[in-house]
């Protein structure tokens, strides 16, 4: 007996299937939570090498090929014949190589530079630390005496806040001392696993790296397969877009921040500031996170100086709430130019959400991941509306109450009705037409 297959059946028992499976886990998601989000930690941490290499090769990409395009392309193709495939691998794994160097040679000597100048100066602290208490005191005593109202609300608050402290210290901190010897402990063994992981993630990047363009082939076959033509070869768009606009806006943030660095570490020196060197990477690596970084950055930086020196505090701030001018609008822009199209509101917003999801790498990429969301969105909505034969630009939307068959029609201005009552009294009419004309 010969089987017959009804493609009509089988899609109803898929998909009955599917929405039995859904429901399985959407009850498994509600009502054990807790085990959902362990047995994932779990699976992250099993897969964090290999996340951390494919994201380890897509950062070095912009480099291996820029390596490749500018430098051993030309030097393979003296005779301006077309490069060969052996050549092709002698080229990959040159790039390779060379940019592996690289970061390690710019990690090591920004590390080599950094390091000694930090145990400098936490010595100098430590050591002039009594010193910086001393000045910090009587700077604070003389100002309190010259206003006797402000001396008066900080010491009640001082009384307030000191038996509190107290009680804290001995019934919080000082019995849980041994706990937290445990938990440094435990720190110890995470950073020595977070860096085998580094090492892991470097090899599979290298692999990824040496292959970029069978993987990249692989997806794509995948994609044609999956879908039709029309739509996979825009969805193939979105996704060089989405790389784009991500990668353009990592690497332009780094080098803005270098910059910024850079800047600082010449303005403090020019100022006579302590602890130039520190203060500068400080500000340098915070501004990698967008708005709030430099706030962020130059809060412990100032109270550095203040021990030292208060009037130079406040010099610094003047000088950095300059340079943050000068950063948003005018370096920041040409380096950056529109590669998130976000207004303010955009980006406070994505760095609060992703910012409390997932911390300090949250605040870095929040900003370009929700560009990327907020442009896909926007062409998604363009190509709809321009299937519709309407206009894309935002402007146009600005003033309209309505559209009917003559186009955008605006709304009345110094109208006492609102739009709901005008759109209720329009259903009205348009319902009494209908019975009308029946």
């Amino acid at each position: 007996m010969k089987f017959l297959f009804n493609k009509r059946y089988f899609r109803i028992g898929f998909t009955a299937f599917m929405v039995i499976a859904a429901s399985i886990c959407f009850y498994y998601l509600v009502f054990h939570g807790d085990r959902f989000s362990a047995q994932l930690d779990a699976f992250f941490r099993v897969i964090s090498p290999i996340l951390s290499g494919i994201i380890f090769a897509y950062l070095m990409t912009p480099m291996v090929n820029g390596i490749e395009n500018k430098f051993l392309i030309p030097l393979f193709r003296r005779d301006k014949s077309s490069v060969t495939a052996k050549q092709r691998k002698y080229m990959r794994a040159c790039s390779i190589t060379l940019t592996v160097l690289i970061v390690i040679w710019l990690i090591y000597g920004f590390f080599s530079i950094l390091i000694p100048n930090i145990f400098t100066s936490i010595r100098s602290i430590a050591r002039q630390f009594p010193d910086y208490v001393e000045n910090l005191t009587g700077w604070s005593t003389r100002f309190l005496e010259d206003n006797p109202d402000i001396e008066k609300m900080v010491i009640r608050i001082l009384d307030e806040y000191s038996e509190e402290f107290a009680k804290y210290l001995n019934g919080s901190i000082i019995p849980q001392m041994e706990t937290l010897v445990k938990q440094l402990s435990l720190s110890m063994i995470s950073v020595l696993k977070a860096l085998w992981n580094i090492i892991i993630g470097v090899i599979i990047s290298i692999y990824v790296l040496y292959n970029k363009e069978l993987h990249a082939g692989q997806a794509k076959k995948i994609v044609f397969a999956l879908c039709n033509t029309k739509t996979a070869n825009q969805f193939i768009k979105d996704v060089r877009f989405v790389s784009d606009t991500f990668i353009g806006f990592i690497s332009g943030k780094i080098v803005d921040s270098i910059i910024i660095g850079v800047i600082c570490f010449a303005g403090t020196n020019i100022l006579d500031m302590p602890y130039a060197l520190l203060i500068s990477v400080i500000i340098g690596v915070t501004n990698v996170i967008p708005f709030f970084g430099p706030y962020l950055g130059a809060i412990p930086s100032t109270i550095l100086i203040l021990m030292v020196n208060p009037v130079q505090a406040v010099y610094f701030v003047i000088f950095i709430l300059i340079l943050q001018q000068i950063d948003g609008n005018l370096i920041g822009p040409k380096i950056l130019g529109q590669s998130t199209g976000l207004s303010g509101f955009w980006v406070i917003f994505s760095i609060t959400i992703f910012g409390g999801i997932m911390g300090v790498p949250g605040m870095i990429i929040g900003v370009p991941f929700f560009a990327v969301l907020y442009a896909m969105i926007r062409r998604v909505t363009n190509r709809m509306l321009t299937k519709r034969g309407l206009p894309v630009e935002t402007d146009q939307y600005l003033k309209v109450d309505y559209i009917d068959e003559n186009g955008f029609v605006p709304i009345e201005e110094n109208s006492e009705t609102t739009t709901f009552f005008k759109l209720k009294k329009r259903l009205f009419t348009q319902k009494n037409s209908d019975k009308n004309q029946k």
